[in-house]
């Protein structure tokens, strides 16, 4: 039963673009109202978007996750299509150190070596002791080595040169920030290839 309770189904729009993910339960309850439809995915190009009625009538393959009902075994769809919305709603990163991981493409902006998380850390091109703010413009990700050798000073005083000049990044759809923690399949096919 704690599959009803993941995000594990993918929605789409009326134009078949990712917008959101949610979970089987709150998926059943508009199926069954006819405001989504459930997509039969046999291929990436072989797929049909299906009514309540015809969902419960589908057959449940073995790779299939399914819920048991009075009715018998119902298969759990792993991608959605909205009947009536067609908006791509548009989210911008938040500021922080993820953030600036998405911005910066998870790369050292002084040295340009990828890093974990564990090993990167925000750096101020303007240190904040000198004046420097806390914003897109003046911060970048550093590498921990890095931003402690640099300390309190501009990048020039350090010797180190900057990749890009750091910006705010700009709004995206929200497709862009969902994850397939899941690893559902059927997802990709929809989803923007993300960073590592």
């Amino acid at each position: 039963m704690q599959a009803l309770h993941q995000n594990t189904v993918l929605i789409l729009n009326k134009n078949w673009q990712a917008i959101h993910s949610t979970t089987p339960v709150e998926i059943f309850g508009a199926m069954a109202n006819g405001s989504v439809l459930g997509l039969d995915i046999h291929r990436e190009d072989w797929m049909l978007p299906l009514s309540w009625d015809d969902w419960q009538k589908l057959p449940v393959r073995s790779s299939d996750q399914s819920v048991g009902t009075v009715q018998g075994r119902i298969r759990i769809p792993t991608v959605v299509v909205l009947a009536n919305f067609d908006q791509v709603p548009r989210k911008r990163l938040r500021f922080g150190l993820l953030g600036l991981w998405e911005r910066d493409e998870g790369r050292c902006q002084y040295s340009g070596r990828k890093l974990t998380l564990a090993e990167a850390n925000i750096d101020h091109v303007i240190p904040s002791s000198r004046g420097g703010e806390t914003s897109w413009e003046n911060c970048v990700l550093s590498d921990r080595k890095i931003n402690t050798r640099k300390a309190d000073r501009t990048p020039q005083e350090a010797g180190l040169v900057l990749l890009k000049k750091p910006v705010q990044p700009p709004e995206r759809p929200l497709s862009w920030f969902i994850r397939n923690t899941h690893r559902i399949k059927d997802w990709r096919i929809f989803l923007p290839r993300k960073l590592g």
